[in-house]
């Protein structure tokens, strides 16, 4: 990328790339590390700039360790500064039939990765990162829930912790667009030409990570509208049901946006369908196009129990979804936020190859049970919307 190029993106994106290698990174990093990584996501960019902006802004922003080492003041995208952080305990790769699971910092095993290696993205990240904190996770685990709603129990039946994205303060959200720009930008190389990148998000931030996709130079293909029942919404104002007893605070979430992006093809569609396997979706049956609505019911207790994360998508929509990337059948998706490893499941189900990467070592071990048990599940497809015949 030319200088020129580099100046192309809107002001303050060479703040936020600043300020998003820092968190997505496990340990503070020096002047060097953060210059690198930041030519890594904008191309050349001027080191006096960098080293400015830090002189600047420490320690408003910044704490700077006496070995010359930068971090954020507020660590929630990366989570608390310590020993371990510094020298993670990576676990050995997990494999399972045609899955390949990495437990590994998602930033650090992008930049590893050869260019133009992956033929389709597939994830369901941390919506607002700040639920993914370790203290929120504590909170969560414990039942005290933080940022996290712990939902009443309904006849018995225990309902899952939900993230409350009303609560994320304006630099979180700042946090939140500079988390996917840089994201992006470093997964765009490693991406074939034609590659679709399917983002699952949430219609209260979705707004941010989409308009943060296209700046990083991703092109924008419409969305999969998930259509679901969820807890979040409806609520009378809080402490005065009865006074306003027609009132609803907000809409009852009936759906979930799934955000449909593609690294431009080379040449015409059918170009790339040749040369690199890529560059559209692949239909259900001959005459029927995939479709951008499918109806998907709650995850089912007996599929949690398979693997207990708090976001588990269900198989009956990540199939559709999943088998849909690869046009023809052929190259490898991945899922850099991978979770408990639903989505490599999937892969597993429909006969794809697949790679995921999981930083927590508590859904890396929930994963590499979770995979095998999860791709063998018998999932019933809605008629009216069967994508995954």
């Amino acid at each position: 990328m030319s200088q020129t190029q580099s100046t192309r993106y809107p002001p303050g994106h060479v703040r936020d790339a600043i300020l998003a290698v820092m968190s997505l990174s496990g340990s503070p990093l020096s002047v060097k590390e953060i210059d690198n990584r930041v030519r890594q996501v904008l191309g050349p960019t001027p080191t006096s700039s960098i080293r400015s902006y830090l002189r600047l802004n420490t320690p408003e922003l910044f704490m700077r360790e006496a070995r010359g080492k930068y971090a954020p003041r507020h660590r929630e995208a990366g989570g608390p500064a310590s020993a371990d952080d510094e020298q993670p305990h990576w676990q050995p790769a997990f494999r399972s039939g045609n899955a390949t699971l990495f437990h590994a910092d998602c930033f650090d095993w992008i930049t590893r990765q050869p260019d133009c290696g992956i033929h389709g993205v597939v994830t369901d990240p941390p919506y607002g990162l700040h639920e993914y904190t370790a203290q929120q996770q504590e909170k969560m685990r414990s039942g005290k829930g933080g940022v996290w709603r712990i939902p009443p129990s309904f006849d018995g039946n225990k309902r899952s912790p939900l993230p409350r994205f009303t609560t994320l303060t304006r630099q979180q959200l700042e946090d939140l667009r500079a988390f996917f720009f840089v994201w992006a930008r470093l997964l765009l190389p490693k991406l074939v030409p034609g590659a679709h990148v399917v983002v699952a998000s949430n219609p209260l931030v979705s707004y941010i990570v989409s308009s943060s996709l296209a700046d990083a130079g991703l092109e924008r293909r419409g969305e999969i509208i998930r259509l679901t029942m969820t807890l979040r919404g409806g609520d009378r104002p809080k402490a005065a049901h009865d006074e306003f007893p027609e009132i609803s605070v907000m809409p009852r979430s009936m759906w979930e946006p799934w955000l449909v992006y593609r690294k431009p093809v080379e040449g015409r569609v059918q170009d790339n369908l040749r040369r690199w396997k890529t560059g559209g979706l692949r239909r259900p049956a001959t005459d029927k196009p995939f479709g951008d609505v499918i109806e998907s019911a709650p995850t089912r207790k007996a599929e949690r129990q398979l693997a207990a994360h708090p976001s588990l998508k269900p198989q009956a929509f990540l199939r559709q979804v999943v088998r849909a990337v690869l046009p023809l059948g052929e190259g490898v998706v991945l899922d850099p936020f991978a979770g408990a490893g639903s989505t490599l499941a999937a892969a597993e189900a429909v006969g794809y190859a697949s790679m995921g990467v999981e930083k927590d070592p508590r859904f890396f071990e929930m994963a590499k049970t979770g995979i095998p048990r999860l791709a063998r599940y018998k999932v019933r497809l809605n008629a009216r919307n069967d994508q995954a015949r």
